[in-house]
């Protein structure tokens, strides 16, 4: 990094043009501070990036997968885990001030922050209020690589418990596929039928993968 020109480095050409001014790499070893012995940050923050499939692979990468990587001390996990959690955290905080509905691509892109690099199978439910805020995202069910088993009666329990209006179902595909199978089909209705009875509307049921998220309401299965 020291042998950069000084307009050139990280730090430097932030603060004089703005973050919006650096590459992914660029931003990436603001936070990483040092490389390896033989290879500097910047060449670092490139291969971090790759091995994770760019920024959106980092932000959804597991504390394991970070373990695995060269390079990655405690100390660099920790900065990187928690920048992470903030990135969560700040797209939660606005699924909470302003209906859902409005933003469909912010629904998309934490579900799939939060789920769609997990190696198991999970399912969770956004539980949302009368004017479809969110109250609270849970993981209800953990599964196996390729199937979990879903219980309509916890989740009917949970949004009573909530006091919730309204639901947004969601589970990730560790495969990377993001079709639905008849199976999420099947369960979707499930689900839609028993919380029907309690006046709690199923607003959309949302597939996350590593790669992309699908949304049953914009295919017009719910």
């Amino acid at each position: 990094m020291k042998d950069l020109p000084a307009a050139l480095r990280p730090r430097e050409k932030l603060l004089a043009m703005g973050p919006a001014a650096l590459a992914d790499a660029e931003l990436l070893a603001l936070l990483l501070r040092t490389g390896l012995q033989g290879q500097g940050v910047l060449k670092l923050a490139e291969s971090l990036l790759q091995q994770l499939g760019g920024l959106s692979g980092l932000l959804g990468a597991t504390a394991a997968q970070l373990k695995g990587i060269k390079g990655l001390g405690p100390a660099k996990r920790a900065e990187l885990m928690a920048v992470m959690e903030m990135a969560r955290r700040g797209l939660s905080g606005s699924l909470s001030a302003q209906p859902v509905f409005g933003s469909p691509q912010l629904v998309k892109d934490y579900l799939q922050m939060r789920l769609g690099r997990l190696p198991h199978e999970v399912f969770a439910v956004l539980f949302l209020d009368a004017q479809q805020r969110l109250i609270a995202c849970e993981e209800l069910f953990r599964g196996t690589l390729t199937q979990t088993s879903v219980y309509p009666r916890e989740v009917l329990k949970r949004a009573l418990e909530l006091n919730a209006a309204a639901v947004i179902l969601s589970h990730n595909h560790p495969s990377g596929v993001l079709e639905p199978s008849r199976a999420d089909e099947l369960l979707t209705q499930t689900l839609k039928s028993s919380l029907q009875m309690v006046d709690i509307r199923v607003l959309d049921h949302v597939v996350v993968s590593h790669g992309g998220a699908l949304s049953f309401a914009e295919r017009g299965l719910i």
